[in-house]
């Protein structure tokens, strides 16, 4: 019972600035890392395959997590059977059916706007919607009406 114009699963991924940082800091701590490994291989007189292998590998693991950030890894996804937030700090409940939700509203957490869904048991998730890459509107949108699907409420038009 799907509506057509409503896709059955959405994901959202990081914001580009979110990606950024998040890219930033881990090529700061693979810097440190090759630092480190080029100190060790001077200090204890490895072979220089040593570094070279290490460097291959934090190339790969940049690489890697670059792809999962802009192409594989969703923070929110939406579903015909609920919700669930990844990689976020603070989120609360992390996952819940839409039958659990009591309601959802738009709150201030942190100086940051937020969309709060509070459970009936009387729990809440908190998803940041400045960490999405879309718009904080279109998202609460697309957020209310897989809610209205979940409840088998239809709006009017």
């Amino acid at each position: 019972m799907s509506s057509p114009d409503l896709p059955s699963v959405t994901e959202y991924r990081f914001s580009q600035a979110m990606t950024l940082r998040l890219m930033g800091s881990f090529l700061a701590v693979l810097g440190v890392a090759v630092f480190l490994l080029t100190a060790a291989v001077g200090i204890f007189a490895l072979p220089i395959l040593v570094l070279l292998v290490g460097v291959v590998v934090a190339l790969l693991a940049l690489t890697g997590t670059g792809y999962l950030l802009t192409r594989r890894g969703w923070v929110v996804r939406l579903d015909e059977a609920g919700y669930r937030v990844r990689f976020v700090r603070g989120v609360g409940q992390a996952q819940g059916r839409w039958k659990d939700v009591e309601d959802a509203v738009v709150a201030t957490v942190a100086g940051e706007p937020c969309v709060v869904l509070r459970l009936r048991d009387g729990r809440t998730s908190t998803i940041p919607v400045r960490t999405l890459g879309v718009d904080p509107d279109g998202f609460v949108s697309d957020l209310r009406a897989h809610l209205d699907r979940g409840h088998g409420y239809k709006r009017l038009r």
